[in-house]
């Protein structure tokens, strides 16, 4: 018998813990709230970034539990936000640590970026890439920059 009786939440429920435990992994934490304020900052950062049609397109690609909170609180019509410095949207990021920001915000927006980049399609990813300004390609892992190109 599966956890929830219905196999698309369950299959949802496992895809999302793998996420979060790659997070946790690429952080060196066995914290899994922390992962997941990290998961949710970085989308949210990044969703607000693009344009709305890639970001209904990302969002898509998404498993069914991490779509959810990818599109939280979205309002579409204030979007793409114009953040062009790393530094800017490292803040956004650091919005979703409400208590107790993490010391290192920006490992923490490319442990999530290196994960996303590893479980999307290549094509998506580079199509986000190449949405962003240049100094925030930065944040995405090196492979898929020149994969990218």
């Amino acid at each position: 018998m599966s956890a929830t009786g219905l196999e698309v939440f369950d299959t949802t429920v496992q895809q999302t813990n793998l996420w979060l435990k790659a997070i946790q992994e690429r952080l060196g934490s066995d914290d899994r709230h922390f992962a997941y304020l990290a998961l949710r900052g970085t989308l949210h950062a990044l969703r607000d970034r693009l344009p709305p049609e890639l970001a209904v397109h990302l969002g898509a690609q998404l498993p069914m539990l991490i779509r959810g909170i990818y599109y939280e609180e979205w309002h579409m019509a204030g979007t793409p936000t114009r953040e062009r410095h790393v530094e800017e949207f490292l803040a956004k990021v650091e919005r979703a640590f409400v208590r107790e920001p993490p010391p290192d915000v920006q490992a923490v927006a490319e442990a999530v970026l290196e994960v996303l980049a590893a479980r999307l399609d290549p094509g998506q990813v580079s199509k986000v890439i190449h949405a962003l300004p240049h100094e925030l390609r930065s944040l995405f892992p090196e492979w898929a920059r020149r994969a990218a190109m």
